[in-house]
């Protein structure tokens, strides 16, 4: 018992230091009690030891190094992962009511084109198409085909811009 009663009394009396030495590495203070937690834990079972000050801050050290590369493979792990698997920010409900009702009347703008200049649209900003095969697929002239989607295009950002009956501009 005399053995751990001096672990003890060691580790108290550097206790201290060891929470200011681990929080300059880890940058949190927090984090540096629960590192020197477990060091006491780890540095309890140990046989007899010629320099158990050393052999603390050796333990605190390591723990605090492991943790800073274990934060820094969870950063770039997050950094890497795809936008939508990051919690997004809840949006204001009236924000999302406007933005619903703003694609609620792009999508009878849309309804209303005239099927070419849709089919041009659809095809080119849905199905990636360019000019070319759009003019081909539609059986029109490559000009036509850019006329086609400029039209439509116009119309959706005129849709965007007009205001409402009571003067609000819908800009999503």
């Amino acid at each position: 018992m005399a053995d751990a009663s001096t672990q003890l009394q060691v580790f108290l009396g550097v206790r201290r230091e060891l929470v200011s030495y681990a929080s300059t590495i880890t940058g949190d203070r927090a984090q540096a009690e629960d590192i020197v937690q477990e060091a006491w834990i780890r540095f309890t079972p140990a046989a007899a030891v010629e320099q158990p000050v050393a052999y603390l801050y050796r333990i605190v050290r390591n723990l605090a190094l492991d943790l800073k590369r274990s934060r820094s493979r969870e950063q770039a792990h997050q950094a890497s992962a795809p936008a939508w698997l990051h919690p997004g920010h809840t949006a204001d409900p009236a924000d999302s009511c406007q933005h619903s009702m703003l694609l609620d009347r792009l999508s009878d703008t849309l309804q209303a084109m005239p099927e070419a200049s849709r089919l041009a649209l659809e095809m080119h900003r849905f199905g990636g198409c360019t000019l070319a095969q759009i003019a081909q697929r539609l059986g029109v002239s490559l000009s036509t085909a850019h006329r086609l989607l400029r039209d439509a295009l116009a119309r959706l950002a005129q849709e965007v811009d007009e205001p409402d009956a009571d003067g609000a501009s819908h800009e999503a």
